[in-house]
Order: structure tokens, then C-alpha cells, then sequence
């Protein structure tokens, strides 16, 4: 399985060399460098600025400041990754954080196209998703009620009442006030990006990889440092919201 259109990729090493001979590696593929980076900081802002995740970062470790590893933990969402490197020593820790593969310099063109390869298979299973999405007119707004099980109780929930949705696993915990006027915290059978997909765009935020709110019980929003943003809920809960995430959240609350 192959995506119809080229691969967007992004290369970050602070060596200039070894960058031109990995653009000129991927000009052998359907492959489109959509940018480049010398440093974890320099890649951070670039990822941000994009109008879209790329599919694959092309990722060295050593880097001057932090290390690639150090980029990766920062990064929500972040896109498939292939480390790029001189050393086999990080492979372990590469595959740990869930590294797509991990490449060794100087970068074998056989070796590059089964990373490729990789990478086009799982960029064309996430198109598919996408073209079989519900259109947005159909997904659940605040006004839908639906069903939730809690132990022996059943729930009917107004969507708009529930706060914050918490992954746990494939699992995800709704909080929302009961009937009662208590907290109830009940877990449904389907993860959190199952949920967001069901969901109308204008109910909920998402705030990172376990969390996302729902819009309309944000009471305070603070800015962090590195530009991430934390948003206070009805309830006092506190949700941090990343750097690229923050700016989504930015431009859905701004006049």
C-alpha cells in the first residue's frame, strides 16, 4: 500500500554534508523535503510552522544543545521518525520510543528504501482513515446525548457536559458532573482518537497525546513557557496544551 502522492519529509542534523547527501538520497524516491533543521530548537519551530505534520522526520541524535531524543519528547503529535546516525549505540533507546527504523551513516540506499517503504505503507493507511472520516455534519455535537456504562450504572450523558477526556490505553475516562451534581468518571471501550474522530470540531480541543477538553468549560487560559498554553477548567482541573497544539487551541478562541 502506497499513499497517491509524494512523501513529505523533514531532515534535521546539525552536519550541512550529511543533510545534501540525504536531499539527494530522497530525490531518488516520490519524496518531497519540505524542510530542514541543523537542531533540536531550530526543528521545533520548523515542525510548528508547517501547515501539516510532514510523514517522516529524518532525525540525527548528537546534536549540539539537545539531542534528537530530546526533540522527539517535546514533539505532539509527532510524525514517524527514522533516526539518522554514525553510531549504532542509541538503536535500542530509538526503537524504546518507537522509532520507525534506524538508519547508519553514511546511509545505504537499500536500507533508505525500506525505511521509505515503511513510511509509505502507514502514510497510506492514514490517508485512508482520513477519506473515511464522517464528514463533520455528522459527527456528535454538544446537544447529543449518548449512553455510557459505569459499573452497574448507565449514564445518559449530554455531550457538552463532559470537561475532560483522559486516555487510558485503548480506553477512554469521561469527566463530567451526574445528575447528582457529583463527579462521575466513567470509561468507554473506545480510545481517545477514536472519540475525537466522532466528535464535531467545535466541542473539544485536543491538548495532547492523553487529553482533550471540551471547549466550552475553559474558564482561564495561561501562556507557558515555549509557547505551549494551559487552559483551566470549570472544575480547577489544569490541562497543558503543547506548543503546536497551544496554537490550534490560540486560533479557535480568538476573535
Amino acid at each position: 500500500m502506497t499513499p497517491s502522492r509524494p512523501l513529505r519529509a523533514v531532515v534535521v542534523d546539525d552536519e550541512r554534508l550529511a543533510r545534501d547527501e540525504m536531499r539527494t538520497l530522497l530525490a531518488a524516491h516520490d519524496v518531497a523535503v519540505v524542510g530542514e533543521a541543523a537542531s533540536a530548537d531550530a526543528a521545533d519551530a520548523l515542525l510548528a510552522g508547517l501547515d501539516a505534520l510532514p510523514d517522516v522526520l529524518f532525525l540525527d541524535v548528537q546534536m549540539p544543545g539537545r539531542t534528537g531524543f530530546d526533540l522527539l519528547a517535546t514533539l505532539d503529535p509527532a510524525p514517524d521518525v527514522v533516526f539518522v546516525t554514525a553510531y549504532d549505540a542509541h538503536a535500542l533507546d530509538a526503537f524504546r520510543v518507537s522509532a520507525l527504523d534506524y538508519l547508519l551513516k553514511p546511509v545505504e540506499p537499500a536500507r533508505l528504501a525500506e525505511a521509505l517503504a515503511r513510511v509509505a505503507e502507514r502514510a497510506a493507511a492514514r490517508d485512508a482513515h482520513e477519506a473515511q472520516a464522517e464528514p463533520a455534519g455528522e459527527r456528535l455535537g454538544a446537544h447529543d446525548r449518548v449512553f455510557v456504562r459505569d459499573g452497574p450504572r448507565l449514564h445518559l450523558v449530554r455531550l457538552g457536559d463532559v470537561r475532560l477526556f483522559a486516555s487510558e490505553g485503548n480506553y477512554t475516562r469521561l469527566h463530567f458532573d451526574g445528575p447528582d451534581g457529583r463527579p462521575a468518571q466513567p470509561l468507554v471501550p473506545r480510545s481517545l482518537s477514536a472519540l475525537e474522530d466522532r466528535l464535531r470540531p467545535d466541542l473539544v480541543a485536543r491538548a495532547s497525546r492523553a487529553q482533550m477538553i471540551g471547549l466550552t468549560h475553559v474558564v482561564g487560559v495561561e501562556e507557558l513557557p515555549g509557547g505551549g498554553l494551559r487552559a483551566r477548567l470549570t472544575d480547577g482541573t489544569e490541562v497543558d496544551f503543547s506548543r503546536r497544539r497551544a496554537q490550534a487551541l490560540r486560533d479557535r478562541l480568538t476573535l
